[in-house]
């Protein structure tokens, strides 16, 4: 498959030049899976970070926030189960009580070493569980390790989260493979969302960043499943250079190729999310097109797909499209309400709700049978500009409820 000269694989992260990986059990979690990951480059890296924007920051992102700094980057480490977050001074002595274990036992600056955790809020890290955890890890490993690791980073998701992208460049292919976890807690603004996206490619390292930076934007902060930011996420580039090709020192043919890549795993990774979401039972794509600029378009996509009455409108299959122009009045889009045009689409076809701001008499069979289906798009033409986006989510269902009504106990 190519996308934008990009081609997909299902390897995951495995195989990436110069990389290992390992995900173990260190009995944190009651379920006997694996609950310690880690990542680890061969050689000097630089890394990227883009982190949460919620003031109530867990320890790790302000551990990250440092070490992102250092212009060399070795490995992260992350445990899954519980977030290290609102843990006070405990909690900061923790995170960093990580990263120098994991540092000291691989031999490298702890200033090199990032760290992550994902889990229940309010409880501090069982640091005699986690050394264990880390030695093991540690010891396992291999360049095969990524899906082990992928499972390792879990916390209520049903899957791992997998992708690999393959794209030439300037001396040489390269690689870029990225895991994600997020299911709950959704709503991203740079859920709980962690995502990790490494490449052998060679690039300067503040590149990487407006590179992950431009990413983030188009794909992880288009993305809502419950509309809570979580006190964790994070996205973390890695890039070693062992590809071989020409380092990318400016904004050239490579430096897109290479966003392309990003954007190509990243988007797959953010829809793996959403089609994971807590009790989902629909994926939903909204694209507003034809708005006066990106963001006005941005803002309205995000609101629709963020709408809890939205969400719960396609739960129940309910073509109640009055609830979609609530959402995007409010969104602080810019847009003539008396231009606007509605469409939904799925397997079974596609019908319009909406014409020059009207509600039209539609068959209600035919929009029942579209709203059965699993993947439905929701398509906003403002007539009011050129620019376009894409958001993407899923509906609110009876299961989300139970699974949050007694996530802690």
């Amino acid at each position: 498959m190519n996308i934008e000269g990009c081609q997909i694989t299902e390897e995951g992260i495995n195989g990436i030049k110069g990389f290992k990986y390992a995900g173990v059990c260190c009995g944190i979690k009651r379920s006997g899976r694996e609950d310690i990951a880690l990542l680890f480059s061969e050689v000097p890296a630089v890394a990227a970070g883009v982190f949460t924007t919620n003031k109530t920051k867990a320890a790790p992102v302000l551990v990250d926030q440092e070490n992102i700094k250092n212009p060399v980057a070795r490995a992260v480490i992350i445990n899954s189960g519980i977030a290290n977050a609102c843990t006070g001074q405990r909690g900061m002595e923790n995170a960093l009580k990580m990263v120098r274990l994991a540092a000291g036992m691989l031999g490298v600056d702890y200033r090199e070493v990032l760290v992550s955790s994902t889990g229940l809020i309010g409880v501090q890290l069982p640091m005699k569980k986690i050394e264990t955890g880390i030695t093991k890890a540690v010891e396992s490993l291999s360049a095969d390790g990524g899906d082990a690791a992928a499972r390792g980073i879990m916390t209520t998701d049903t899957r791992q989260k997998k992708i690999s992208v393959k794209v030439n460049l300037e001396g040489g292919e390269a690689r870029v493979g990225a895991i994600a976890k997020g299911s709950g807690m959704i709503h991203p603004n740079m859920a709980t969302m962690l995502c990790y996206i490494l490449t052998d490619a060679a690039v300067e390292k503040g590149l990487l960043q407006e590179i992950l930076e431009e990413t983030v934007n188009d794909t992880f902060n288009m993305i809502s499943v419950d509309g809570d930011t979580s006190t964790n996420d994070s996205v973390i580039a890695l890039a070693n250079g062992m590809a071989g090709n020409r380092r990318i020192t400016e904004k050239n043919g490579d430096y897109y190729r290479l966003l392309g890549a990003f954007k190509t795993a990243a988007t797959a990774m953010a829809k793996e999310i959403v089609r994971d979401g807590e009790g989902a039972t629909k994926f939903l794509q909204v694209r507003v097109i034809n708005a006066p600029t990106t963001e006005d378009a941005r803002v309205g996509a995000k609101a629709i797909v963020s709408s809890n009455l939205v969400k719960a409108a396609f739960f129940g299959e309910d073509a109640n499209w009055g609830r979609i122009l609530c959402a995007l009045g409010y969104s602080g889009a810019d847009f003539d309400p008396g231009k606007v045009e509605m469409h939904i689409n799925s397997s079974k076809g596609t019908i319009k709700l909406v014409d020059m701001g009207e509600g039209l008499d539609f068959d209600e069979d035919k929009a029942s049978s579209i709203l059965g289906e699993r993947d439905i798009e929701i398509v906003v033409n403002l007539h009011h500009g050129e620019h376009q986006a894409t958001a993407w989510g899923c509906d609110l269902s009876y299961d989300y409820v139970k699974i949050n009504g007694s996530y802690r106990t």
